[in-house]
């Protein structure tokens, strides 16, 4: 059997694709990223709890060194700016250098050395389109490169490639994915802003699938 590596933010995107694939690419290990982001204590929470539910092995990699190297408004002075949905503007104000990269390269060392067969992460086709790492092509590309990188070659999936974030939040509700446990908010407060690009995202999301009684739990 096929067994996996997980990018996990605790996140929208990355809790359904766990949820979503656990059993069909035996997903084994999440990783989630600690760079200094505002949001990170309520990520880290939230990937915690959504891995015990799914009872997934959890590891928290450090990287203090990406904040250093970069002004985005998720680690600097700066706020989050309130969001205009999908605009390069938005994209650019809380872009991180090669970010998705980093980070599957990370999982790619994993797969490596633990002969995972698969590393999975929540691009969608949302982001794809102001995120320049959110899209097929980076997929096939970065996973190209994992045939020269590695010994064990692993492939990188996307589940939710094709689907928008109204789509995710339906798969999640018909596949009983728990959403209460979502920390999508760029943020540090105690619930979700619900002003951030992330947030308005998922607000959108769950309206549009008459999820309404989610917002009551997770926003302010």
């Amino acid at each position: 059997m096929s067994k996996s590596v997980i990018l996990l933010s605790g996140g929208l995107d990355s809790l359904v694709a766990l949820g979503y694939s656990k059993e069909e690419y035996g997903i084994e290990l999440a990783l989630t990223f600690d760079y200094g982001q505002k949001s990170v204590k309520k990520e880290l929470e939230a990937s915690k709890r959504i891995c015990e539910y799914y009872k997934t092995e959890h590891r928290i990699i450090k990287l203090d060194w990406l904040k250093d190297i970069t002004n985005t408004a998720l680690v600097s002075d700066e706020d989050i700016p309130i969001s205009n949905l999908g605009t390069l503007q938005s994209a650019k104000a809380v872009w991180v250098p090669n970010r998705n990269g980093l980070f599957l390269n990370i999982a790619a060392s994993y797969a490596d050395a633990f002969g995972y067969d698969y590393i999975l992460f929540g691009a969608n086709k949302d982001e794809g389109g102001t995120f320049s790492d959110n899209t097929e092509a980076f997929r096939e590309k970065i996973s190209e490169v994992f045939e020269f990188s590695t010994q064990k070659h692993p492939k990188v999936i996307a589940p939710l490639i094709n689907y928008g974030k109204d789509d995710i939040v339906k798969i999640a509700v018909e596949n009983s994915i728990p959403l209460e446990l979502v920390r999508s908010c760029y943020n540090s407060g105690e619930k979700h802003c619900g002003v951030c690009e992330s947030c308005r995202h998922l607000k959108k999301a769950l309206i549009a699938n008459h999820r309404e009684d989610y917002i009551n739990i997770l926003f302010e």
